[in-house]
């Protein structure tokens, strides 16, 4: 009985153990990410009338997140959250610029412990008359991912919403955030 009883324990420990090493399911997160975003925003929703007095959402970029430690660098990881929040405001009916068809880099530059849109990215919220910038950070703990993610005005970096989430770091999290050699 003692045996069946250290066999199960032991199979259990180790069943208990691959759970903590798994990925959470990173689309379903982005895509809570960006529902928070949007139900924590009011001025997101102002209106603008089109000629037959259809009504649309103002256009939004959307950037890669960036590592915390180094807003000049971004990852898989980075890039792949940027992507699945673009998606999840698309099949919100929001109007997205895609970023990809730009030829530079856009990030966010810190200045004083604030995050701030570098000029460029108001250039290009002002040449497609972008009403918001979706940015964001990581920070690589031990054994998790903590993300922030912000929806900003473009036009003058005020925070309409953010939203702070963690992610347990399973195989894929690490391969993603892993730097390519």
């Amino acid at each position: 009985m003692k045996r069946i009883l250290t066999s199960f324990l032991i199979v259990f420990f180790i069943a208990g153990c691959s759970i903590f090493s798994k990925d959470y399911n990173l689309i379903s997160t982005s895509y809570k990410a960006t529902d928070k975003l949007l139900k924590g925003v009011r001025d997101i929703h102002q209106l603008t009338p089109r000629h037959d007095g259809v009504y649309t959402k103002q256009p939004i970029l959307v950037t890669s997140f960036v590592n915390v430690d180094n807003v000049q660098q971004s990852s898989t990881f980075g890039r792949v959250i940027g992507e699945q929040i673009g998606s999840r405001l698309a099949q919100r009916n929001y109007k997205i610029i895609e970023m990809k068809m730009r030829t530079s880099n856009v990030f966010v530059q810190e200045r004083t412990g604030e995050l701030l849109l570098s000029r460029e990215l108001r250039e290009i919220s002002l040449q497609h008359d972008a009403y918001a910038v979706v940015v964001g950070t990581y920070g690589v703990g031990k054994e998790s991912v903590y993300v922030t993610a912000k929806l900003v005005r473009a036009k003058d970096s005020v925070i309409l919403s953010s939203y702070d989430y963690n992610l347990p770091m399973g195989p894929n999290t690490k391969r993603m955030l892993q730097k390519k050699r």
